[in-house]
């Protein structure tokens, strides 16, 4: 077996954990209604600004690096 097969469950347990958690930490308390795109007077908080929008594009890297990761462990085995 060579090290990538043996480091690569490790590498998608620890993008698995921070997917979860960049998942869980994006608007918090919006709930249902944020989900289902919200009301009209939601509109002006569309933009996302700051912290926010770090932790969306990081998002979007974390679950590419973790798609990628699990293509490999496939193409591996």
């Amino acid at each position: 077996m060579n090290t990538t097969a043996i480091v690569l469950p490790y590498i998608q347990l620890a993008l698995a954990i921070l997917l979860i958690l960049s998942i869980v930490l994006q608007r918090p308390g919006e709930g249902m209604e944020g989900a289902l795109g919200g009301t009209a007077s939601n509109i002006s908080h569309f933009a996302r600004r700051g912290g926010e929008k770090v932790l969306f594009f990081a998002t979007i890297v974390i679950a590419v690096l973790f798609a990628v990761s699990a293509v490999v462990g496939i193409l591996l085995s």
